[in-house]
């Protein structure tokens, strides 16, 4: 999550939800996800076009 994090913003890219979910850690065998949330058509466009 971290990694993806820094390169997030190298890009200028900001998701202010990015998080692991911590369900995911709290099963049996842990598994986590990261949880990317939501973020502002902005923001959304501007992940597309660093993608692109």
């Amino acid at each position: 999550m971290e990694e993806l994090r820094q390169a997030l913003a190298r890009a200028g890219i900001v998701l202010p939800s990015l998080r692991i979910d911590p369900a995911t850690l709290a099963r049996e065998a842990p598994c986590p996800l990261v949880v990317l949330g939501g973020c502002s058509v902005t923001v959304a466009a501007r992940l597309a076009a660093a993608l692109r």
